[in-house]
This record gives C-alpha cells, sequence and structure tokens, in this order.
C-alpha cells in the first residue's frame, strides 16, 4: 500500500528569523530589551520554575545575573531594595535599563515594599532610581506586566504601566519619573479586561488555550487583562491590549498623564483600533510609525502599517507563544517564544514545556522610538 501522503503540504513559514540564544536549561524567559550599544538583557519572573536570578544579561551565550546576584536575592516580597520576581525589562530613550518587579511569585498578593520600578545606569551597572509603588497604585491583586517610556514630558518623564491581574481591577499606570508619583487610569474599562467565552476562546497549537490546573479541573478561561503596551512615535497615543483579546485599543496620553481629568475623561479618549487577528501580550512600536504585535494563536508577529494596513512580519513554528519584544537599533526586532501556554497550569497540571525557550529576532526597516528631549 503505497504512502498518499508523502507530498502532502505543510504549514509554510513567511519571514526571517534568526536565533539569538537559546535557553537550553533553567527557568523560561519573558521579557527582552536591547540597549543603544547592543547589550541584550532577559528576565525570569518567579512562576513556579527555579529562579536562581530574576534579570539577567546574555553575556558570551550564557545568562548572567544582572546587575549582579545580591539584587537578585530579595529577603522577602516586600523587599525594596531587591528584585523579587520581575515580569519585564525595558531600555528607556537614555539608553537606561528599567526593571519591572511585579513583587508577586506565583501570581500571589502584593505586599508593600515589592512592586516596584527601578533605573539601572548601563554606563555603572548600578541602581540609580527606585519607584516603590504606594497600595493604592499597585493593589494587592496588580500584576504589572509591561512598561513603557516617554521622556519628553514633564521634569524627567512618564512611564506607562499595564496592570494585567487576573483576579482584580485591571487599567494602566501612570508615573511622574521625577517625583515618583503614580496613578491609576481606565480602572476595569471594558479595554483594559480580558475576554472569556462564549465571546473569545483562545486557540493555540491547535486546541483551547485555557486554565486547568489538573487533571480533574473544570476548564476556566484564561483571564489576564491589559497587558501589551506600546507609545506611538509621536507620543500622543498609548496602545495596549488585554492578553485574552484579539482587538487592541488607544488611548490619548495627554489624558493619561492630566490628573485634572477623571476616569470618565480619560475613558472618551480610547479608541477600539480592531481585531489584530489574533490573542497576544506583547505589543511595540518603532521610529517609523509600524506597530507590531505577537500572534500567539497562529506562531507570528504582525504589523500594522501607518496606513492602518495589517501584514505578517515573521510566521515560524518556533515562536511557540512569542512573549516580549524589543526594536533594537541594529534593526532588528528581538522577541522571547517561551512555550507560555505549555505551562502546567494550562496543561491539567502536567507542564508540556521542553527546551530550549528562544530568543529570537528578525530584520525590520526602522528603529526604536526615542521620545527624548
Amino acid at each position: 500500500m503505497t504512502d498518499s501522503t508523502a507530498d502532502a503540504q505543510t504549514d509554510r513559514p513567511y519571514g526571517e528569523l534568526e536565533v539569538v540564544h537559546a535557553f537550553t536549561s533553567g527557568p523560561m524567559p519573558t521579557g527582552v530589551s536591547v540597549s543603544h550599544t547592543g547589550r541584550v538583557f532577559v528576565n525570569f519572573p518567579k512562576w513556579g520554575d527555579d529562579v536562581e536570578f530574576t534579570v539577567a544579561e546574555i553575556r558570551d551565550g550564557q545568562a548572567v545575573a544582572y546587575p549582579d546576584q545580591a539584587t537578585n536575592s530579595p529577603s522577602g516580597d516586600d523587599d525594596e531594595s531587591a528584585f523579587v520576581s520581575v515580569q519585564s525589562i525595558v531600555v528607556d530613550p537614555a539608553d537606561r535599563l528599567w526593571v519591572l518587579d511585579t513583587g508577586s511569585p506565583l501570581f500571589q498578593p502584593t505586599k508593600p515594599g515589592g512592586p516596584k520600578l527601578v533605573c539601572i545606569d548601563l554606563t555603572t551597572d548600578t541602581v540609580v532610581q527606585t519607584i516603590v509603588f504606594p497600595r493604592e497604585t499597585a493593589l494587592e491583586t496588580t500584576y504589572l506586566n509591561d512598561v513603557r517610556f516617554d521622556l519628553s514630558r514633564g521634569e524627567a518623564g512618564i512611564a506607562y504601566i499595564t496592570d494585567s491581574a487576573d483576579s482584580g481591577e485591571n487599567g494602566i499606570i501612570v508615573v511622574d519619573l521625577a517625583t515618583g508619583d503614580s496613578w491609576r487610569r481606565l480602572r476595569d474599562h471594558p479595554s483594559t479586561k480580558a475576554q472569556v467565552p462564549p465571546d473569545l476562546l483562545l486557540m493555540v497549537e491547535g486546541r483551547p488555550f485555557l486554565t486547568k490546573e489538573s487533571p480533574d479541573a473544570e476548564p476556566q478561561p484564561v483571564a489576564m487583562g491589559s497587558d501589551g503596551i506600546a507609545i506611538s512615535a509621536d507620543g500622543a497615543r498609548l496602545w495596549y491590549c488585554p492578553l485574552a483579546a484579539r482587538h487592541w485599543y488607544s488611548v490619548s496620553t495627554d489624558a493619561l498623564v492630566d490628573r485634572s481629568l477623571d476616569d470618565d475623561a480619560v475613558a472618551a479618549t480610547v479608541v477600539d483600533e480592531g481585531d489584530k487577528g489574533s490573542a497576544g501580550d506583547g505589543l511595540e512600536t518603532d521610529d517609523a510609525g509600524n506597530l507590531y504585535a505577537t500572534a500567539g494563536e497562529q506562531n507570528a508577529i504582525v504589523v500594522r502599517r501607518p496606513d492602518g494596513a495589517i501584514e505578517t512580519v515573521v510566521h515560524d513554528e518556533r515562536l511557540l507563544w512569542p512573549d516580549t519584544m524589543s526594536v533594537a537599533a541594529d534593526g532588528h526586532l528581538y522577541v522571547t517564544a517561551n512555550q507560555l501556554h505549555r505551562q502546567a497550569r494550562y496543561a491539567g497540571g502536567v507542564d508540556e514545556r521542553r527546551y530550549p525557550y528562544l530568543l529570537l529576532r528578525t530584520p525590520i526597516e526602522a528603529g526604536p522610538v526615542r521620545l527624548t528631549r
């Protein structure tokens, strides 16, 4: 009997994709950011893996604790002087590394002192500023997810952070980098909330993507809200999306920073920017006005051009949950692929992840957005 499927067609890749680093052991990475001089930083949140250090630099093919092991060794979940569990690291327009510490290992309730934003001077590799969030900003349920910077506003700039809590209030946090003051915006606005069945059923690797923490558990929707975040090239709009949603949204940055406005006035500036084609948790912009989004359901990255057209940048079977992206000065878009959807909490208590996790990059014809004076 002949095999009639010998010449069957298979899924076709698209675009160029290069492996920058393969994580062949250790915890799964989420964030990546590349300095203006080409230094590559990653982070490992404490989601159940054995995490020796939660922030690292890739040096000579190895992930090394950054800025040192001591800063990655907290005395407790309320330690203001060390990293507790980092979800995101971002190089700002002034070429400083900012570390977004959730203060929430295993998604546990936060303790005052844990949730914070930390600035590291890359010329000296030392911490130069720590902004610890008060309880009214970082709620007990808060999960600080991603951050972007506009250094052209105010005395020292503004940071915008998503709260992606899966069991509490979602929204956007605004931070004045000069004073350290912070405030919440779009508190539980519909655009910040996860969509759930029957409105949305996530599909990854051909299977429903649902929370199922043990074999006998009843599957539950993935409930992570506002997650991906990016600033438009002109700084006028902040783009964001829940992880569990296929739409993305934008809001006026003027409204976000104007503390005289109430939340209804800020919400009035929200625009539903339409269907981006997939759920996913990564957004990024470049200086040409392109907006990139990870497409976790399609093993892909898509781009929205300035004219609104959406195109595929790269589609590849190695993009098993593309997570965080970073536009670098070397003309590449970097991305982590960490198999997030294969974690035990989504697979009936069985960890289906397999090494290596990957840090990849694809060429683009633009550079980072640098909103600075």
